[in-house]
């Protein structure tokens, strides 16, 4: 019968103080690794996807347009006279804004929140909606079918036609004025009442995602020295609206269609 070899503890101790110097020399080259670390095989970091869709990818393009620092407005020519650039308008308001409301659809439900059934539950959701009032820029006319809430890149994007439409006006020899916003964020019981009394009105409209505003092409609000607001019709404004929409449609940053009917402009952000 054949012995079995005994193992020798001179042996044993050699092999194991080997193994603790090895470690303790490249601890000593690389003082941040633990032991577990020199023991264990590195995996490789799991890839992060980057989205390819085209409606992300618009998105991520319109926030860095905006996050952009703004051009000062040039009030002054070289020689000191007051820049007055001229009116140019678009082609046609119908070729020039002629995104429906199917084409608008789908960017808003992505990009929106999901639909509101009433008033109460619009109050719930205020932490994905942003309350838009009266400032500077524009004014919120008393609504009937629709609450004064947007989507937060919506409500910026209001804001950045606000501005664009003063600064326009300024340069081209007006006072300044405020843009009226007419419609803002539909429940699904505005949208039954709004068809009740108008039947062409959308049941699935873009309004219902918190993306969308229309604003008046026809009716703008003076601010007088005295506090005192006005509502004026001056021709001119329609097509100095019509240029800055014009703009933020070739830039990506929203859909616009031309609303004879409602007498408005229907924006929603992209």
């Amino acid at each position: 019968m054949k012995k079995k070899k005994k193992t020798n503890p001179i042996h044993f101790l050699g092999a194991f103080s080997v193994i603790v110097a090895t470690l303790a020399i490249v601890k000593c080259a690389n003082p941040t690794l633990s032991v577990p670390e020199l023991l264990t095989v590195e995996e490789p970091a799991p890839t992060v996807s980057t989205p390819t869709d085209s409606i992300t990818l618009q998105s991520q393009t319109v926030d860095s347009l905006f996050l952009r620092p703004r051009t000062p407005l040039r009030l002054l020519k070289a020689d000191g006279n007051p820049v007055k650039n001229r009116v140019t308008s678009v082609h046609r308001f119908e070729t020039s804004f002629p995104d429906l409301n199917d084409v608008q659809l789908t960017t808003a439900q992505r990009i929106g929140v999901p639909q509101i059934a009433d008033r109460n539950e619009a109050n719930q959701r205020k932490d994905a909606l942003v309350f838009i009032a009266d400032n500077p820029y524009y004014s919120v006319q008393k609504l009937s079918h629709s609450i004064p809430y947007l989507v937060p890149r919506a409500a910026l994007l209001l804001e950045e036609i606000g501005r664009a439409f003063n600064d326009s006006l300024v340069t081209k020899g007006f006072e300044p004025h405020k843009l009226l916003v007419t419609s803002v964020l539909r429940t699904k019981e505005d949208v039954k009442k709004l068809r009740n009394v108008n039947r062409n009105a959308s049941e699935n409209s873009c309004h219902q995602y918190g993306t969308t505003f229309d604003i008046s092409y026809n009716r703008f609000l003076q601010i007088n020295e005295d506090g005192s607001d006005e509502i004026r019709w001056v021709t001119a404004f329609k097509s100095i609206l019509a240029e800055v929409l014009e703009d933020q449609r070739m830039m990506g940053t929203c859909y616009v269609k031309y609303e004879v009917h409602q007498s408005c402009f229907h924006i929603t952000a992209r």
